[in-house]
């Protein structure tokens, strides 16, 4: 048998440019995601469109970034991260710049919803567990959420200017911006991502000698089978469904009612819209800092622990909300943001790294389905939140009952047994 060793003169293992490769990738997926909560009230103002009607399409965009996770983790074992990973940019950009060309809201449910709703999915969450799994078995915990940390720096990087140039020159302009920011990152996965470390004569980062780690596993037989089989294996297991259950309060939480209704909800209270949207933004600064140190921690510490504290912890923070947000930018909603943003996706590493713990060379299939339910939750919140929007004037009874749900997520994290056996 041929055992693939790892170049000594090496200074740099290559798992850390495919590791930039793919952080560079995120932020342009996360570019046209950065988009509907900025432009909600200039479709409605254009268009004469409810809140409810747009809060759909972004519904269907999150479905859909969930749903078809799974199925592109699958496809990428079979096609390889290149051609899956340029061909849901290239969706991403169509999706986004179609769109300056609609007249209708099925329009806007066909572009914002079905084209950038696949690309994204294509790309998301799975995409971070198939480059961890494959290239690194030291730093796993780490680098997933560095990567994860990509999409709130892709928000960081996107809200202000889409606010901005929303206010200046409309809603167009931003969403030609997006599109053209998730092309230009096409020629870097292109010329720099690679499937596996045996492609490059390498074994994972921190794989001893003598391990298989990061060689390439041929597969066969029909993706989307291998896809629902792994989901039906993991139903099996009480572990998959406190997973799923608790993750899609999470998307519910965050995705669903803050990154989609957070800009409109503080503009409700008299505070400009641009104000807000660089309010968002911040979030996704302390997400960045506290996503990786959550990576940091779940190489050391039990993740179903850090789970508990994260969403107590969350939703704490959304009971408390709806008496700080005002006009300005007053020193309790500073702290909210730093709080909350820490807090953002700080359970993707833990999520992680429990499905790779119960579900083995299946987890980041198994965790694609659990980041389905993620999403799911995401768009269940952000139509019930436009709803409650426009039946109640405020979005005060949606923060409550995240609030209460994250209590929920809480319970589902401590009833997660560990698998101390490899799966």
């Amino acid at each position: 048998m041929t055992v693939i060793l790892e170049k000594k003169t090496a200074r740099l293992h290559r798992a850390w440019p495919v590791a930039a490769v793919g952080f560079i990738t995120l932020i342009g997926a996360a570019g046209f995601r950065s988009v509907p909560s900025v432009l909600i009230d200039p479709l409605h103002e254009e268009f004469g469109w409810s809140h409810a009607t747009i809060s759909a399409a972004v519904s269907i965009n999150l479905m859909l970034f969930g749903l078809i996770s799974p199925f592109a983790a699958a496809l990428m074992d079979k096609l390889g991260l290149r051609r899956v990973v340029s061909a849901a940019l290239v969706l991403i950009a169509l999706g986004s710049g179609l769109t300056v060309f609609m007249t209708s809201s099925w329009q806007l449910l066909l572009c914002w919803g079905l084209l950038v709703g696949v690309g994204t999915g294509s790309m998301s969450m799975t995409f971070v567990a198939t480059i961890t799994g494959r290239w690194f078995v030291e730093r796993r915990g780490l680098v997933t959420g560095i990567l994860t940390a990509a999409g709130a720096t892709g928000q960081l990087v996107f809200l202000p200017l889409i606010a901005r140039l929303a206010a200046s020159y409309g809603w167009r302009v931003p969403a030609l911006v997006a599109a053209g920011a998730a092309l230009s990152v096409v020629p870097l996965v292109l010329l720099f991502l690679r499937d596996y470390p045996s492609d490059v004569g390498l074994r994972a980062y921190g794989a001893p000698e003598g391990s298989t780690a990061g060689q390439r596993v041929e597969t066969t037989g029909n993706s989307a089978m291998r896809a629902l089989n792994a989901l039906w294996t993991a139903m099996h297991r009480p572990a998959f469904w406190m997973l799923a259950g608790g993750f899609a309060i999470c998307g519910a939480s965050t995705n669903g009612l803050v990154g989609t209704h957070f800009v409109t909800a503080a503009h409700d209270h008299g505070m400009p819209a641009t104000t807000a949207a660089s309010l968002l933004a911040l979030v996704g600064v302390f997400d960045v800092g506290g996503t990786i140190v959550s990576g940091w921690l779940t190489d050391r510490w039990d993740p179903r622990y850090l789970l508990i504290a994260y969403y107590s912890l969350r939703g704490l923070s959304l009971l408390v909300l709806p008496s700080l947000l005002g006009p300005t930018a007053q020193p309790s909603v500073w702290v909210f943001i730093i709080f909350y943003g820490l807090d953002w996706v700080a359970t993707v590493p833990p999520t992680v790294a429990l499905c790779r713990e119960w579900f083995g060379v299946d987890g980041p299939i198994v965790f694609g389905w659990v980041f389905a339910s993620h999403q799911i939750g995401a768009a269940i919140a952000a139509t019930g939140a436009g709803a409650i929007r426009d039946a109640q004037g405020s979005y005060n009874l949606a923060w409550y009952l995240a609030g209460g749900l994250c209590a929920a997520a809480a319970l589902m994290s401590a009833s997660v047994g560990r698998r101390l056996a490899p799966a």
